[in-house]
């Protein structure tokens, strides 16, 4: 092994942060990257690895150690190849960035419940969620930096993080008809979502590609499970998301068939 390899699938947005400080450095090829498909079981030998944990990614290096958790990855990559520094360098500035990304669970969570939800009574009360995870959002990013679109003076480790989160959430757009409100309390964070969204470093996947390959959650079954009624995980490989049609947006009253979704497997 020449390089750390990364084990992942290439949809997952704690992968994509890997894959977006890679670029910002320059090192795209400083770490390989191996697909798993996590519509089948885990191999053992990565299990093994993970001391039996199925979540990715994983990252092992040429000395065969695992590392977990995507912001502890990222932190190991940030240091290892530091040449060219993202973190921020001033220490208190640290901090803020450390204290900012310290939502990033919360948020991410507040919009996976959100798509996964299939009762209408619901809706409102995940919309809102959401909403104050965001509106916290802005006044963070309008106490450090009001003017600016990110939180200091360049795309940074917390952009770094949220921004594939933010890209998940193309899925709330399609499914749910969400949209942040054009209104004052949300302006800051509408214009850091819009340059997270469009940076260059960051075009890792696409809306069309999320919708497709999210549908399964959208209905409520996550991680490769399969909704009922179903055969083929919204996640396989086979056939290729690009080769399917957009998804039904009906997910609260029925769960489409394979057929619909494109989902028949070609040999």
């Amino acid at each position: 092994m020449s390089n750390p390899t990364v084990y992942h699938i290439p949809v997952c947005p704690f992968s994509q942060r890997i894959e977006i400080l890679l670029a910002l450095k320059g090192l795209e090829r400083a770490v390989d990257f191996q697909v798993i498909d996590i519509t089948k079981p885990r191999p053992k030998w990565l299990l093994d690895y993970t001391g039996g944990s199925t979540a990715l990614p994983v990252l092992v290096d040429e000395q065969d150690r695992a590392l977990k958790e995507s912001l502890v990855i990222l932190n190991y990559v940030e240091e290892r190849f530091g040449e060219t520094q993202v973190a921020r360098n001033d220490p208190f500035e640290r901090g803020i960035e450390r204290l900012m990304i310290t939502r990033e669970g919360p948020f991410g969570m507040a919009g996976y419940f959100y798509v996964m939800n299939r009762n209408r009574d619901e809706i409102a009360n995940k919309r809102e969620t959401l909403l104050e995870h965001y509106k916290w959002l802005n006044d963070f990013l309008l106490r450090h930096n009001p003017d600016g679109t990110w939180l200091f003076d360049e795309f940074g480790l917390a952009e770094v993080v949220f921004t594939p989160l933010m890209m998940r959430f193309w899925f709330l757009d399609y499914y749910e008809s969400f949209h942040l409100p054009d209104c004052p309390e949300f302006d800051r964070v509408a214009r850091w979502r819009e340059g997270c969204l469009a940076h260059s470093a960051a075009q890792q996947v696409t809306p069309e590609q999320i919708v497709k390959l999210y549908y399964d959650y959208a209905v409520g079954s996550g991680n490769g499970a399969l909704p009922e009624g179903r055969n083929v995980s919204s996640f396989t490989f086979n056939p290729d998301w690009s080769a399917r049609p957009m998804p039904p947006k009906d997910k609260y009253d029925r769960i489409a068939a394979d057929s619909e979704l494109g989902l028949e497997i070609t040999i």
